[in-house]
């Protein structure tokens, strides 16, 4: 059995390492190319993608915040992961060329874009309009 050791934390509170493999395993749901249209388009509400990859060292850092961010409006919003290594067809849709990136839909439809890793208080706060 594996023992859990302490996380060095940088001055914003996130993993110093950017997290590893163990918070990018995290309980978000992740879509596909396959599956984007029914979880994503077919969604009523607020729906927020997170485009990432494995190998990106600020989409580590931004996942616990990400899971942080679906358990405070757990209610409102669903936070979902597309990988864009394996899901190449809807990155290319979306114009993805930086991550991480966070695709806010509201009834299927784009409805913002936040480009680059933030704390779960600064996301909150890009999508305070749509959580009221």
């Amino acid at each position: 059995m594996r023992s859990r050791r302490a996380v060095d934390t940088d001055v914003r509170g996130w993993p110093a390492n950017g997290g590893g493999e163990e918070a990018m395993a995290g309980t978000l749901k992740s879509v596909t190319d396959e599956s984007f249209e029914a979880d994503v388009l077919g969604k009523d509400g607020i729906v927020v993608v997170d485009f990432w990859a494995k190998w990106c060292g600020p989409c580590r850092q931004m996942a616990p915040e990400l899971e942080k961010l679906q358990a405070a409006y757990a209610t409102r919003i669903d936070v979902l992961k597309l990988d864009i290594e394996e899901n190449p067809r809807m990155a290319e849709r979306y114009g993805v060329t930086s991550i991480p990136m966070l695709n806010v839909y509201r009834d299927g439809e784009v409805v913002k874009t936040i480009i680059g890793a933030a704390s779960m208080e600064s996301v909150a706060a890009e999508l305070a309009e749509f959580l009221d």
